[in-house]
Formats: C-alpha cells, sequence, structure tokens
C-alpha cells in the first residue's frame, strides 16, 4: 500500500505538538521524514534515514503507542527500513 507523503508530511506535523524528551533524545516523528521515501516507494533507505531511526530508537515504543503514528511506525514497509539500518522496530 502507497502512503501520501503529503499524508505523512500532515500528521508528523500534526504530531509535533507531542514531543516528549526520553534519555537526552528529543522524540519528534518529524526527525523520520528522510525515511519517508524508503517506506513508501521499497528504495533502500539512505544513510541519513538510518541514522535517524537509530538516533529516535528510544521513542520508537512512544510512537507505536500513539494511535496516529502506529500505522506508519508498524507497516511492513517501514520494518523492513527500520531492520536494513540494522535497527528493528521493538516489541513494545
Amino acid at each position: 500500500m502507497k502512503v501520501s507523503y503529503i499524508a505523512v508530511c500532515a500528521v508528523l506535523v500534526l504530531l509535533l505538538a507531542e514531543a516528549h524528551i526520553t534519555a537526552a533524545v528529543t522524540c519528534s516523528p518529524t526527525e523520520l521524514s528522510s525515511c519517508v521515501g524508503a517506506i513508501t516507494s521499497s528504495t533502500p533507505p539512505s544513510k541519513l534515514c538510518c541514522s535517524k531511526i537509530k538516533e529516535q530508537k528510544p521513542c520508537l515504543c512512544q510512537y507505536l503507542k500513539n494511535p496516529n503514528l502506529r500505522k506508519f511506525v508498524n507497516s511492513p514497509n517501514a520494518r523492513k527500513v527500520a531492520s536494513a539500518c540494522g535497527t528493528p522496530i521493538p516489541k513494545c
């Protein structure tokens, strides 16, 4: 299923207000915007995408608990991208 880039960005912008601090990491879903192309088109993730996934790893469970983000973070392509980056999505 192809997710619209605009829809993903809109959701990420709306959730920016819910950013939290976790272990000196600013949890901000917009930090993962560099991964949108890899998630929506099945292209390999960029180095920037992988670094952002690793940076946001402490926040992934928080994102999975958010009903607005869960469908994006928990999608099969998002899991493939995270795994390709060496940071599989945790089971929370």
